[in-house]
């Protein structure tokens, strides 16, 4: 196996040719990584999934120990390596792991001010195998994320195509509606991503699983996107295809509460 902190892709690798990989964007604070169990059990599922042999926890718990104080956000990647002919895999895999450290900073005028988000044209394919993991293929989410260029915009909703909220371009989704008694999120067994800060939230018992349609967003009590490398962000807008005001929402102690416990988990300051 390949392991490199300066990346140097040969023209063949699967993961260049055809997203034949995996990723992970972790937060490190002082050397410690943020949630690395989940993000561990995540990559271990993806490898599962497309059958790469996977890398041993020694390999990657070294990538920590190379890193200095400050936060910073660790990106792995995980590749099959290169052979094959043409989409057909080798036999046996050689697979690379390549991985970047950059300072980091959180956007916190988002977690006190909230964000506005929108809808996107784009919508996520159907794929129960690919559901969950975090694969190189992102090109639905390239596609959604090219379609605002405001500033103002922090995020944008996907759906399933059948007319079912999924998660937001690089976040998990939650919203609080009066028919349930706390907090939710999808279940993406379909398709989209299984955040870590999302699952250890579940684990915690501090969320429940359903479902949510688009015609159902503007009823909601409360909005949030969130990941573990950027916390929780209130939604206090959310505008249609258009750039039309589907909804509004003022920051309340509802907002709060679940931002305090994502931001728990995080390490992050409660706002």
């Amino acid at each position: 196996m390949v392991v490199a902190s300066v990346p140097s892709l040969p023209f063949d690798d699967r993961g260049l040719a055809y997203g034949d990989g995996l990723f992970e964007t972790v937060l490190v604070r002082d050397g410690n990584a943020v949630l690395w169990e989940q993000h561990l059990s995540r990559l271990m599922l993806g490898c599962e999934v497309l059958d790469i042999p996977a890398p041993s926890r020694d390999q990657l718990d070294a990538t920590l120990s190379r890193l200095g104080d400050g936060l910073q956000v660790l990106k792995l990647i995980y590749t099959r390596g290169s052979g094959g002919r043409g989409y057909a895999p080798p036999a046996k895999a050689s697979p690379r792991l390549y991985w970047q450290a950059t300072p980091f900073s959180p956007q916190q005028a988002r977690w006190k001010q909230g964000v506005r988000i929108r809808l996107c044209h784009m919508s996520l394919a159907r794929q129960p195998r690919l559901a969950g993991i975090k694969h190189m293929a992102r090109l639905e989410n390239v596609l959604a994320r090219s379609e605002w260029h405001d500033p103002d915009i922090a995020e944008g909703l996907v759906t399933d195509g059948h007319g079912r909220v999924v998660e937001a371009t690089a976040m998990n989704l939650f919203w609080l509606s009066s028919s349930q008694p706390m907090p939710c999120t999808p279940s993406l067994e379909h398709c989209g991503v299984l955040g870590t800060l999302r699952q250890v939230m579940l684990d915690a018992g501090e969320l429940m699983i359903d479902e949510l349609g688009v015609d159902e967003l503007a009823g909601c009590q409360a909005l949030w996107v969130g990941n573990s490398v950027q916390g929780l962000w209130p939604v206090v807008r959310l505008d249609d295809t258009e750039g039309r005001i589907l909804g509004e929402w003022p920051i309340t102690a509802t907002h709060r509460h679940l931002q305090r416990l994502a931001h728990d988990h995080l390490g992050y300051p409660a706002i």
